[in-house]
């Protein structure tokens, strides 16, 4: 492919960075985290953020000057804002995609502050896509803050080699401490030419262009796995659902005892008619709650799936489509049960994770769990499987409730708090 006639930097090689009002005329400042917990030891930006927004700034100032202009800044998987907001008020129109629903409601927040303080007041257009051939049709200039994930990445890298502008330009960017030779890897899958950026401040920026064409899509796929009591049942993820098709070990554990007690009717005898799956993931456990109560007699079992990732609704759609119960699993894409009236159920379900995107972070445990708390009626369940060494019945009991331990090993434990 030939160098591309708007960018006429030499292929294989970046403009030199240097500070630019993006970053230097942008209050970082004053971006929120919320709704995730405040720390002193995080904010709502770090350095790849600025680095990524100086480079794109290198390579628009590189521009030919045409009659096609700038052209408008698609960014993915922008956490609080870091990116969308400075390029706003710059002028930029930006399109913006988001898996997880939490950044999207803090995007929101912090988009309302801003405008609330007049900063917007000559911003450029936004306007939120879901992640898919919309949001990246025919673009040319595409900000990603590198996922956690290599499925992730590649479901990504894919879809922009395939719907954006044959002379797109792709600026990956992340902390050093989360990179790795891995995601050059599967960025040269999808394009022809990888380069990675001068490091600055511990972070640095992949650039690459020349989509390949033509390769099929790497997602959703399927795998087959052994549930206890149930014999073998399809698990399936689109990219950027957590642990992929894999039977997540914890998650394994908690079945075994909810097994158990499906086996002695506990679930009926508590007069449970309904079960919640807070973060569903690829669906193993609301579609085995589904199956497996079924088996126990129990059809009236009524199972809700949600999580907060697009991906992982989707995944948990197909994995209920492909072992039958699609008509008894309801999935809702929620933020920490942010649409659930308070004392509104009676059994919840949660395997939490102990990481905010690529930062590991155990308060998202907690909040999840103080969110249970919340929705869960008096004398409500919560089952909870977590890490044994990270120790959190004392926030159980302190949070929901009365708190007893069903199993334990060297690795999970497994609890059962009821609402006070």
């Amino acid at each position: 492919m030939n160098s591309p006639a708007v960018y006429p930097v030499p292929r294989g090689q970046t403009p030199p960075v240097h500070r630019t009002a993006l970053t230097t005329g942008f209050d970082f400042a004053a971006l929120s985290r919320w709704p995730y917990p405040p720390s002193p030891e995080l904010q709502a930006h770090d350095a790849a953020d600025l680095l990524l927004l100086d480079t794109a700034q290198a390579w628009w100032d590189a521009l030919s000057r045409d009659d096609s202009g700038v052209p408008p800044a698609i960014v993915l998987e922008d956490r609080h804002g870091a990116l969308t907001l400075p390029l706003l008020t710059a002028g930029h129109a930006v399109r913006i995609g988001q898996d997880a629903l939490g950044q999207e409601r803090s995007l929101d927040a912090n988009v309302a502050t801003f405008r609330d303080s007049g900063a917007l007041e000559d911003a450029g257009p936004l306007s939120r896509h879901g992640i898919g051939p919309d949001l990246v049709a025919g673009a040319r200039m595409i900000l990603l803050q590198l996922p956690r994930s290599l499925d992730a990445l590649e479901q990504w890298a894919h879809l922009i080699a395939e719907h954006a502008h044959e002379d797109v330009l792709l600026l990956a960017g992340g902390r050093d401490k989360h990179m790795t030779p891995r995601q050059n890897t599967v960025l040269e899958r999808y394009f022809s030419s990888v380069v990675p950026g001068r490091g600055r401040s511990k972070s640095r920026v992949i650039t690459a262009r020349g989509p390949r064409r033509g390769r099929p899509a790497p997602f959703p796929r399927t795998a087959e796995h052994q549930m206890p009591g149930l014999g073998p049942v399809t698990l399936s993820a689109h990219g950027a659902t957590f642990g992929g098709t894999n039977l997540d070990p914890g998650t394994a554990f908690l079945l075994r005892s909810l097994e158990s007690d499906l086996q002695r009717g506990g679930l009926e005898w508590a007069g449970r008619k309904r079960a919640v799956d807070v973060g569903c993931g690829n669906g193993t456990i609301a579609v085995y709650l589904a199956l497996a109560s079924q088996q126990a007699g129990l059809d009236g079992l009524s199972v809700v799936a949600t999580d907060q990732s697009a991906d992982a609704c989707a995944s948990t759609r197909l994995t209920a489509s492909l072992n039958g119960v699609e008509d008894r699993i309801e999935v809702l894409r929620d933020d920490a049960l942010s649409t659930f009236p308070d004392a509104s159920e009676n059994l919840l379900v949660l395997n939490p994770p102990f990481h905010a995107g690529n930062t590991v972070d155990t308060r998202v445990a907690v909040r999840l769990m103080a969110a249970s708390a919340r929705v869960l009626r008096p004398g409500g369940a919560l089952w909870c499987v977590w890490n044994s060494h990270l120790m959190y019945r004392p926030e159980l009991e302190r949070l929901v409730g009365p708190t007893r331990q069903l199993s334990r090993d060297r690795t999970f434990t497994v609890t059962v708090s009821t609402r006070r």
